[in-house]
């Protein structure tokens, strides 16, 4: 009995060490089954004691009250199962837990492996997420600003007839690609998903479209093989088959260096599920696009409603009995699969007119969505670990630079009499 009391408590600690960063996993008895499967009794207990700010072999050797030599050893196994990451910070290694999603969730589907029930596994996501909710609700719904965001797909843009349409680098799947370190390709985990719990891929879209950048493709390709590591060409035919196949680019929200890029198929991503199913809240943060149907030209075919990802555009009778497009400009993401679609060219992408607001990397992210959560103290203060001044200031940085609002929302939560006179000279200054 007090085996098992422990071991209970090991996986309590574990999810609770999970909900103590901004983004965490609602509390089930499935989602204590999902641990199970990925951790063991000593590594849930292990994690529950690191950080939530990346750390060092030697401060994970002082958490866990052992020799650094035995502390890395058990570190490269957690990376070896994509349950850390690990970098290089001038010569020094350091590793961090990556949040659920995207994060340790997809990572144990992103390659077949024999070392976990991969079957088991799907099924009990399927259960969290498509079945209970609450942690897709929290996903996507908790904060404003959003994890992920919409990447317009550039081909669309090419069939605009707008000169004025300028498209941003940041706005540019291909751009990412061209830009980062390394580029790792992976396989798909919400279409492995949901084969594995019975509900196959209605559109039977590619399976290796995964997108991974920088240190986190490398880390993920360098223990355990989760992804592979291609060049920018071979990177660029993985966007182009995406694009063929009529699936949504869904990336990191953030302007600079983004961890991941996925391509989406409707019936199978979990953010566009949610478009789905809790319209007209939108998941993902949208591009600054939106499409225009001409119904002059439109010959109501409905080959855009049915590729529409979201189901978005639906056809509408006229008076003289022509079915016409329309499309549902609350809740379009922007992406431009109809535009590329449509045979009679009766649809392109014209500016929103409100522009879309993507945080600068992801520490602003981070700062934005803790503040809107409340959980703001977490971020700072990591009662596991002393912050270092290097990631105070960061986390300052990025909310000396919000709008006054959220500025007003960090002080009062913080409550820090360093914060409140960084933010006291600022409105002198200006």
């Amino acid at each position: 009995m007090g085996h098992i009391t422990t071991k209970k408590q090991a996986y309590k600690n574990l999810e609770d060490r999970i909900n103590w960063f901004t983004q965490g996993a609602p509390a089930s008895p499935v989602l204590y089954q999902i641990l199970q499967v990925l951790y063991t009794e000593q590594e849930a207990r292990a994690v529950s004691r690191l950080p939530v700010r990346p750390f060092t072999i030697k401060r994970a050797a002082l958490a866990w009250n052992t020799s650094e030599a035995k502390a890395e050893k058990m570190l490269d196994r957690l990376c070896e199962k994509a349950l850390l990451v690990d970098s290089d910070h001038h010569g020094v290694r350091k590793f961090v837990m990556p949040p659920p999603m995207a994060g340790f969730i997809e990572f144990a589907l992103m390659r077949i492996r024999g070392d976990i029930d991969q079957k088991y596994l799907s099924e009990l996501y399927y259960q969290y997420m498509n079945v209970e909710e609450e942690f897709v609700k929290d996903l996507f719904f908790a904060t404003e600003t959003k994890l992920g965001r919409v990447y317009v797909q550039e081909p669309a843009l090419e069939l605009s007839s707008d000169d004025s349409i300028r498209i941003l680098d940041y706005e540019r799947a291909g751009h990412i690609v061209e830009d980062a370190e390394y580029v790792g390709i992976g396989m798909c985990y919400c279409r492995h998903k949901a084969m594995h719990a019975g509900h196959p891929c209605e559109i039977d879209a590619p399976m290796d479209v995964c997108m991974t950048f920088g240190n986190v493709a490398r880390s993920l390709a360098e223990h355990g093989g989760h992804t592979r590591l291609v060049s920018k060409e071979e990177a660029m035919d993985v966007l182009a088959l995406s694009y063929e196949h009529n699936l949504v680019q869904i990336g990191e929200n953030v302007q600079e260096s983004p961890a991941f890029i996925c391509n989406c198929c409707g019936c199978c991503c979990e953010a566009l599920q949610a478009s789905r199913r809790f319209a007209p809240m939108v998941p993902v943060a949208t591009t600054n696009y939106l499409p225009h149907i001409n119904e002059e030209k439109c010959i109501g075919c409905g080959k855009c409603a049915k590729v529409c990802p979201i189901l978005a555009i639906e056809l509408k009778q006229k008076q003289e009995g022509r079915g016409v497009a329309g499309i549902n400009t609350d809740i379009c993401l922007g992406c431009g699969v109809c535009v590329r679609n449509c045979p009679a060219k009766a649809i392109e992408l014209k500016r929103r007119e409100a522009q879309i607001i993507t945080p600068v990397n992801s520490t602003a992210r981070f700062v934005a969505q803790a503040i809107e959560k409340g959980t703001l103290q977490n971020l700072i203060f990591d009662n596991q670990a002393f912050a270092s001044h290097r990631a105070m200031a960061g986390v300052f940085g990025a909310i000396l630079k919000l709008p006054p609002v959220k500025q007003a929302m960090a002080s009062k939560q913080f409550k820090s009499i360093y914060l409140n006179q960084l933010l006291a000279r600022k409105k002198e200054k200006n």
